[in-house]
């Protein structure tokens, strides 16, 4: 039996992919940085080994599964090719597999995580359902019907898949390191669209996605009229959020989900609307709903003192928007603190305006250093240029991060896609020194 080696196994899909083929009984290993990161921790619960980068962990019979993030001339990959070993990018080796499945992709440029995620806890309690989601959780089932992903836009790599079914949440301009501006993103979406082979679940309400096209039924969901799949009749409260679901302007159910902010609605809508399709039953829909915790990064919430601390993974001007309203709602009243640390320099050049904007509904913004990426290190901004155009914000180091405390009773939001979660662990360890 052949050993599937995975190069860059910590990375979130990566990690996610060695666990499905894990409990499906293929032999894994995989190496990586040093660095723990939190994709690791359920690699290690499932006894996967994890190995230093080494040339030497490349043996013949092996077959290599190599992340997106490294190139040819990394060493494993090089002794790779030196042994003649099968090479497989993530993203061909997962267009393969899920042809055994009826695949679901789950993209767009927000909320692909949050959908994947609620999607597989929906659809594993009615049917045997195997998953990838983009937080490094996977799940694997041999005698799985449905096979649920997240599939991401970035260079294109979801052009590798021909799901059956694909949920669109949204268009919007991102990765302007790869992406030349909102036409070519909408080309790459219209590109996968063509690709899909049994329907498209796409919100009606994104103006970008109304354009879309296929050769499958394309069903929209949202809140504005005119959508199959409607949601009327919102109710926001501390606990979550109730609405009525209407398709094709008729009353279906009314549904409770345990989360906060019209995006989350919009979420759970794409999940109904694609369980309607596939005729599952209703009851057991609603059920798996009011149950569903999150996923790992996305709000997660834990309460020191006078304090909530959420991390959460918003790194778009429109992600943060959505996660400050989504705490407004769940802690109506107090103060809302955002620390947040930008991700990549294209990012946030590009979006500046737009940061500021969408920081500044905040009652208070703390900065970090810019984030770089396995991509690009530097640029030719400074954490500086945002802070200037957000009125009151501040800079916030690492190693004192006690400026923080001055907020009692707050919301302390901590926001990114790059190590922002050492900032927090930071506070935390600083709170339990002073706290006694």
């Amino acid at each position: 039996m052949t050993l599937y080696h995975f190069v860059g196994i910590k990375g979130s899909g990566m990690s996610a992919l060695a666990q499905i083929l894990h409990d499906m009984n293929f032999d894994i290993q995989g190496s990586d940085v040093e660095k723990r990161f939190f994709t690791q921790l359920a690699l290690e619960k499932s006894g996967i080994t994890i190995l230093p980068f080494a040339k030497e962990n490349i043996q013949p019979g092996m077959t290599i599964i190599a992340g997106n993030a490294y190139p040819d001339s990394h060493e494993e990959i090089q002794e790779a090719m030196k042994l003649g070993l099968p090479i497989v990018r993530y993203h061909r080796f997962l267009g393969d597999f899920m042809s055994r499945f009826t695949s679901i992709a789950i993209t767009g440029a927000h909320g692909k995580t949050s959908t994947t995620g609620l999607l597989a806890h929906v659809m594993k309690g009615i049917k045997p359902t195997a998953y990838l989601i983009g937080d490094g959780t996977g799940h694997g089932d041999e005698s799985a019907e449905y096979f649920v992903f997240e599939a991401c836009e970035y260079r294109r790599h979801f052009l590798s898949y021909f799901p059956d079914y694909a949920i669109m949440t949204n268009i919007d301009f991102d990765h302007p390191d790869y992406f030349a501006n909102i036409e070519d993103v909408f080309a790459a979406f219209q590109e996968m669209a063509w690709q899909v082979k049994k329907g498209i679940i796409a919100c009606g309400d994104d103006e970008q996605l109304q354009k879309i096209q296929a050769k499958v039924p394309v069903m929209f969901y949202g809140f504005d009229e005119g959508n199959d799949f409607q949601a009327r009749n919102v109710e926001k409260s501390t606990e979550g959020t109730s609405f009525d679901v209407f398709v094709r302007n008729e009353f279906y159910s009314r549904f409770f989900i345990k989360s906060y902010g019209d995006h989350n609605v919009l979420n759970a809508l794409s999940v109904i609307a694609l369980c309607h399709y596939e005729e599952l039953d209703v009851e057991l829909v609603k059920e798996r709903l009011k149950t569903f915790e999150g996923v790992k990064r996305r709000f997660t919430e834990k309460e020191i003192g006078s304090q909530v601390l959420i991390d959460d993974y918003a790194h778009h001007p429109t992600e943060i928007k959505a996660t400050i309203q989504a705490a407004r709602q769940k802690f109506p009243g107090r103060e809302i603190v955002v620390v947040f640390q930008p991700h990549t320099f294209t990012r946030t050049q590009t979006f500046l305006d737009d940061f500021a904007s969408s920081l500044s509904e905040a009652d208070y913004v703390y900065l970090c250093d810019i984030f770089g990426s396995a991509r690009e290190h530097h640029g030719q901004l400074s954490i500086h240029d945002l802070k200037d155009k957000i009125e009151g914000a501040s800079l916030l180091q690492e190693d004192d991060p006690s400026a923080l405390n001055n907020h009692a009773n707050s919301v302390v939001i901590f926001m990114g896609a790059g190590d922002i979660q050492k900032f927090q662990d930071a506070y935390e360890e600083w709170l339990t020194q002073h706290m006694n």
